[in-house]
Parts: structure tokens; sequence; C-alpha cells
């Protein structure tokens, strides 16, 4: 049950995980394994997937069958990335009043759905936290790792995992609201149904890695949101992967730019558009 500020009594809010993943079954099966083992499980969990290819499919559906959880598969074409496309494509199918993203190498802590909805408030969106889990340690770390105590502090004394002041949960610490544009991750990111439809979604003028989610943020605070987040709450495990190509930042860093300088918070080529488009 969520307090939202304005509301009479509290509310179920009905919550959809979307989670991106590109030719990474190995680590989005982590993912869906943390997910079926939250304290509050998540209403629907759909899958956003940017063109990988059978072995992401086969994976879940055998996971599917292994966890008897429904897996809402999502997917476009392979045409490099497109994140901020294939987000909306899920973001479209989702029947959540309130969504909650996620990356398909970011496993998240046992109360994260949980925590989420604790913080979810009219007027913001909420930035999570991610701990960074080293290259030595990535391939081996799974969900039981992120319940083991002990196990966390012998890797953050070893350097194996950074922004390790995240791993202790204090939810009695207060949350702070602001509207800054730094440390802005879709990767770990929530907001109401409807505030990501009136400002039309993600912009998919962005194609190639960067600034999709920042360019979104600017709109969001010219929608009158606040940007909210906890640091020691709505944690995730981002596992260490080899750094995305930066050739498209150059085009990207312009189109925020452009978004920056004006007053519309509502973008022409998002959710939107799709409703005109031809299936893939």
């Amino acid at each position: 049950m969520t307090n939202l500020p304005g509301d009479s009594e509290p509310h179920r809010l009905t919550t959809s995980v979307l989670i991106t993943t590109y030719n990474r079954p190995d680590t989005l099966i982590k993912v869906l394994e943390a997910l079926c083992r939250q304290t509050r499980p998540a209403d629907e969990i759909i899958v956003a997937d940017d063109g990988s290819g059978q072995e992401t499919l086969d994976m879940i559906r055998g996971f599917e069958k292994g966890f008897r959880q429904t897996i809402e598969h999502v997917r476009q074409k392979d045409k490099g990335f497109r994140a901020a496309r294939i987000r909306n494509k899920a973001i479209k199918r989702s029947t959540g009043e309130y969504i909650i993203l996620l990356d398909g190498d970011c496993i998240p802590s046992g109360c994260f759905v949980q925590d989420h909805l604790a913080l979810a408030e009219r007027k913001t969106f909420l930035q999570g936290k991610r701990i960074l889990v080293g290259k030595e340690i990535s391939d081996s770390f799974t969900y039981a790792d992120t319940k083991t105590t002990v196990k966390l502090i012998r890797h953050a004394l070893r350097g194996e995992l950074s922004n390790s002041h995240h791993l202790i949960r204090l939810p009695w610490f207060p949350a702070l609201c602001n509207r800054k544009q730094s440390g802005i991750r879709s990767c770990n990111m929530s907001f109401f149904r409807e505030d990501i439809f009136a400002v039309n979604g993600f912009n998919e003028d962005f194609t190639g890695w960067g600034r999709e989610d920042s360019e979104l943020a600017v709109r969001f605070y010219r929608h009158g949101l606040q940007r909210k987040s906890h640091p020691f709450m709505a944690i995730c495990f981002h596992l260490w992967h080899e750094a995305n190509s930066t050739d498209q930042l150059r085009v990207n860093d312009a189109i925020l730019e452009s978004c920056t300088r004006s007053k519309e918070y509502f973008c022409k080529n998002g959710l939107e558009k799709l409703d005109h488009e031809s299936h893939e």
C-alpha cells in the first residue's frame, strides 16, 4: 500500500517493471530471477528487447516455465542502439499505474520494487542508485550475492564493488527532491504512467548510446516534476560490461542541448508517433 500526498487513504499502485536488453541472456536471467524474489512483486514484467537473437527468446521461454512467471517480451528489429524506441514500445504495452525502468544487466535488491513504491510521490520521478559490480566478479555475481551481507562487505573491502555506501538499507533516511541534471540514469528510474504519457515518452530522435534519459529528465522538469532520490533505498547492482560505443554522442549532445533551450515538454517523436507506425 502506498500513501500518496493528496490521497485520503492508502492505494495499492499497480506496477510494471520494464527491462531493457540486447543480446545478454546471461545477465537478463539474473535480473529476472531477482524480480521473482521481491518482497513486493511487480504486477507485470516486460522485457524491452532492442533486437536480440533467438537465444534471448529461448531463455525467456525457459524461464517462464521454471518460475511460472509470465514475462511480456516486446522486441524490435536490430537496427543499432535504439533504447528510446524500445522503451516506448514497452511503455505502450504496459498496464501499470507506476512504471519502473531497469536495465538487463542491473540486478535489483530484494526490496527494489517495494522501495520504488514506498518512495513514489506525485509530481516527482524517482532516480534510483546503483552499485557497480567489478569485472572480476560480474560473471559469478547473482541475486544470492545481494542477500549475503558478509560477502558484499568482503567484495567492497577488496575493491570489487564501487558505490558501496549504498549497500546499507536505511528506510528512515530522508529522500531528497531537486532538479539536478547530473547522475540521470534510466537503468534505475521510475515514474507515474500519466507523467510519461504527458511528455510523450522518450525522444526517438536519440539513436546510439547516451543522453536520451537526460533529455527525458529535462522535459519532466519542464512539465513540473522534481527528481526524487534516496541513497539507501531502491538499489540495483550493475554488472560490469565493455563500454558502449560513443559514436553518436556528439549528435545526441546536440539534441539534448536543443531540448534544454526549448520551452516544450512534449517531444514530437515519442509515444504518440508509434500509433502511426507499422509493426516491425
